[in-house]
């Protein structure tokens, strides 16, 4: 089946590229969501008319996100998690925990944009994470994971 995109899909294509996709993929995911029309001559003819508008729309979206990347250029978020003698967590910090101290914190981000190819933490330390914004704005955050039982000793 043939589409033609209607924005930048990773690992398919460029916003106008008409590209073979699978009926299945097309018909289920990539029309539904918006994401692309049928290629034919009709829908050529309606996305040619209205290509100015979806490359304005594009180049707004790269540029909200880069601003947004700006912002969490130098951040180091701290959370505290109760651990063991070693270090060792006694849960994980993962994606969602992220998400929620940067939104806390007056930085909003979506645990979908936080990217921790290894899976969640579950030692103390200090992590680097990357954050995907956009297609082609990432951002890398400095995590670092302290022992409750730190703090409470602290105060005593």
């Amino acid at each position: 089946m043939q589409v033609i995109l209607l924005q930048r899909i990773v690992n398919l294509g460029k916003l106008g590229e008409t590209v073979d996709v699978k009926a299945g993929y097309g018909r289920n995911y990539l029309i539904p969501q918006g994401k692309a029309l049928p290629a034919t001559p009709a829908n050529v003819e309606k996305f040619e008319a209205r290509r100015a508008e979806l490359e304005k729309i594009e180049a707004e979206e790269l540029a909200a996100a880069q601003t947004r990347a700006d912002a969490l250029k130098d951040v180091n978020v701290i959370m505290r998690a109760k651990s063991g003698e070693d270090g060792k967590l006694f849960g994980s910090i993962g994606t969602r925990d992220i998400a929620d101290a940067l939104t806390k914190s007056g930085l909003e981000v979506d645990r979908s944009e936080v990217k921790m190819p290894e899976g969640s933490f579950r030692q103390i330390g200090e992590y680097n994470v990357d954050i995907q914004l956009h297609h082609d704005v990432f951002t890398t955050i400095l995590v670092t994971i302290l022992s409750e039982d730190d703090a409470q000793t602290q105060d005593a």
